[in-house]
C-alpha cells in the first residue's frame, strides 16, 4: 500500500523552476480560445500603426475575380485556378479550350465557354491596370489640406492582395509611381500576395471580418470587376452600409461590366418585386471602359470629398489629421 502523498515531507531543496512566458509571448495562450481577443485587436492595431508610417489618408477599393490574368498570360495557356487565390491549376477538364482543340474539334462545351470567357477576363484585367493608373496618377497631383503637415497619400489602390483584377490594380497603380495596398487573407490552401504591393502596405488576416474593416472604413471610392462569390459578397456588403447610411460619407461604387453584371443581377427584378427601393439602383453607376470609370471616381470623390475639404475653415488639425489615416464614422 502506497504511503499518502501529503504525510511525506516537503523537499527542502526543490528543483529550481524555469521563468514563465511573459502573457505576450506565449504562443500557446495566443493561440488559444482565450487569446481570441488579443488576436482581433493585433488586426486593428498593427495594420493602423502601419498606415499611420506610411502616411495613408484614404483609399479606392477594387475588387474582382482572382481566377484570370493579363492579355500577355491570356494569350499563353492560360490557366483556370482550382481556388481563388490559389496556386494550383484546376483540373484539365475545367481549363479553357486550346486553339488546336477548337480547331480539331476536341475541346468540350465547357472548355469552349471559357476559352471565351478568359480572352474577356484578360479585358477587364488590363481595364483595371489601366483605371488604377489613371486614379493614382491624378491623386499625386492633388493639393495637401494642410501643408504645415506631412503629406498624406490621397486615394490608395487597394485590393484583396490576390492575383486576378486585384494585382491588376496594385499592378496599375506601382506602376504610375503610387503606394498600393494589399488585404490579403489566409486561406487553408496555398496562395500569395502578388508581387505589385508596396511591401510596407502588404497585410496578411485572419479573420474577414477585420479585413472588410479596413476596406470599408477607409474607402472614399469602390470600383467592382466581375467575380465571383467573394466579389459578390464584398460588394453587397458595401452597398448595405451604403444603403442602410451605416456609414457616415459618401462612397463612390462603381460595377464595372455592365453586360457581365445584368446576366449576373437583375436588378430590375429586385426593385419590381419590392426586395429593394428604386433609389438603390442609384448607390451604383455602371461602367464599360476606363475613362467612363474615371470620370464618375473623379466627380464622386470631387463632390463629396476634395470639394468640401476646401470650403471647411481652417481649424487646428486633429490627432487623426496629424497622423492618418482618415477612419469614417459611423452612425
Amino acid at each position: 500500500m502506497s504511503e499518502d502523498p501529503r504525510t511525506q515531507p516537503l523537499d527542502p531543496t526543490p528543483a529550481q523552476l524555469d521563468r514563465a512566458p511573459l502573457a505576450y509571448e506565449n504562443p500557446a495562450f495566443l493561440n488559444s480560445a482565450d487569446g481570441r481577443l488579443i488576436r482581433i485587436l493585433a488586426e486593428y492595431t498593427e495594420p493602423l500603426a502601419r498606415f499611420r508610417r506610411e502616411r495613408i489618408q484614404d483609399t479606392v477599393v477594387f475588387f474582382g475575380s482572382a481566377r484570370f490574368h493579363g492579355r500577355e498570360e491570356a494569350d499563353r495557356a492560360l490557366e483556370l485556378l482550382n481556388n481563388t487565390g490559389s496556386v494550383e491549376p484546376a483540373p484539365q477538364h475545367e481549363q479553357p479550350a486550346s486553339i488546336p482543340e477548337i480547331a480539331q474539334g476536341t475541346a468540350s462545351e465547357l472548355g469552349r465557354r471559357r476559352a471565351v470567357a478568359a480572352v474577356e477576363m484578360a479585358r477587364y484585367y488590363e481595364d483595371a491596370r489601366r483605371l488604377a493608373q489613371m486614379i493614382t496618377t491624378w491623386a499625386q497631383t492633388l493639393s495637401q489640406p494642410n501643408p504645415a503637415l506631412p503629406a498624406l497619400h490621397r486615394f490608395v489602390i487597394t485590393s484583396g492582395g490576390g492575383p486576378g483584377i486585384m494585382e491588376a490594380a496594385n499592378r496599375g497603380a506601382r506602376e504610375a509611381g503610387g503606394k498600393t495596398i494589399g488585404l490579403n487573407i489566409r486561406l487553408p490552401f496555398e496562395q500569395h500576395p502578388n508581387p505589385w504591393i508596396t511591401p510596407e502596405l502588404n497585410f496578411e488576416f485572419h479573420y474577414f471580418f477585420m479585413r472588410k474593416l479596413w476596406f470599408a472604413y477607409l474607402a472614399k471610392a469602390l470600383v467592382v470587376f466581375p467575380g465571383g462569390f467573394g466579389t459578390i459578397d464584398e460588394m453587397f456588403e458595401v452597398l448595405t452600409l451604403v444603403q442602410t447610411h451605416k456609414l457616415a460619407k459618401n462612397i463612390t461604387v462603381v460595377v464595372y461590366g455592365s453586360e457581365y453584371w445584368k446576366k449576373v443581377f437583375n436588378f430590375e427584378w429586385l426593385v419590381d418585386t419590392g426586395a429593394i427601393s428604386p433609389g438603390d439602383i442609384d448607390l451604383f453607376r455602371f461602367a464599360d471602359t476606363p475613362e467612363e470609370a474615371f470620370a464618375v471616381l473623379k466627380e464622386g470623390l470631387m463632390v463629396h470629398h476634395l470639394e468640401p475639404e476646401a470650403q471647411r475653415r481652417p481649424k487646428p488639425p486633429s490627432p487623426e489629421e496629424m497622423l492618418g489615416p482618415e477612419f469614417a464614422r459611423t452612425l
